[in-house]
């Protein structure tokens, strides 16, 4: 690290703050693939990932690196957290909505599927071939990791409102190697209508080159081994439901840390991915 100027981390939770200090001591930008730096109340990530924060400095200075909604932050960062893979899709299906003030910011269901990469490489039994062939199931009901920094994020795009995005999370284990649906089900303010969303999306991401505004129903296979996240939205019985898919491994993690890194090398956004 000492040539370096920047860095990548894909290292266990807890692990990158024994790290990063010593990598920004020598002037290393880094982008950290870990928990360590997303949440930006110390107390929150210690009551979800049980280790209290040891790097407050760095933990101030953090970006959050979701280009398409902060983008502008992103080039002189020092520090990037990247963001996790079922946030990643709950987040860029919500965040228009959100920003725009159109749903209710309580009672929003994320019912999310992961293929089993998702949960990581770490050897478990129900990631054990003959556990999880054949078979679908949730986890972590009510206490997922990813469930503070949906809610942190979101109530950013609150335009300071004040008002604080709080999400029933649950996320489900499919028998496919990679790639996350989320379908996402909110209360409007007002009588929504279909196309005049769908518009909406369409201009909230009109520079974002790797969010794709679709009229079909998005499927994993569609996204899969791609940087994209498809996005697209139905309104049902007066309630809004939307549907995103991204490949969890690349839009979910390296994908994004390169996209991260083009801008801040200030290299077009697209650059080694596509």
């Amino acid at each position: 690290a000492e040539r370096a100027s920047f860095a990548f981390l894909a290292l266990p939770h807890t692990a990158s703050l024994a790290v990063v200090p010593a990598l920004r001591e020598r002037n290393v930008r880094v982008i950290d693939l870990s928990a360590d730096y997303r949440l930006s109340d110390p107390q929150v990530y210690a009551n979800w990932y049980g280790h209290q924060h040891t790097d407050l400095p760095g933990l101030s200075q953090a970006v959050y690196g979701l280009p398409e909604l902060f983008r502008d932050r992103i080039p002189p960062a020092q520090l990037i957290a990247n963001p996790g893979c079922y946030t990643s899709t709950s987040i860029l299906a919500l965040a228009p909505l959100i920003a725009e003030d159109l749903i209710e910011r309580t009672g929003i269901i994320i019912d999310a599927k992961s293929g089993v990469s998702g949960a990581g490489r770490s050897p478990k039994l129900n990631f054990h071939f003959p556990e999880c062939n054949e078979s679908f199931s949730a986890y972590n009901v009510g206490w997922h990791r990813h469930t503070p920094e949906i809610d942190q994020v979101l109530t950013t795009m609150t335009s300071g409102r004040g008002e604080a995005v709080e999400v029933i999370f649950t996320p489900h284990l499919v028998p496919m190697d990679r790639g996350i649906f989320a379908t996402i089900y909110a209360r409007p303010k007002q009588a929504a209508v279909e196309h005049d969303l769908l518009e909406l999306y369409r201009s909230f991401y009109a520079r974002s080159p790797f969010i794709r505004i679709v009229s079909h129903l998005p499927a994993t296979k569609d996204s899969a081994l791609t940087n994209y996240c498809d996005v697209t939205l139905r309104v049902v019985r007066g309630q809004i439901v939307i549907l995103a898919c991204l490949d969890n491994l690349i839009k979910g993690a390296a994908g994004v840390a390169v996209q991260n890194l083009n801008l801040m090398l200030g290299c077009p956004e697209e650059t080694a991915l596509l």
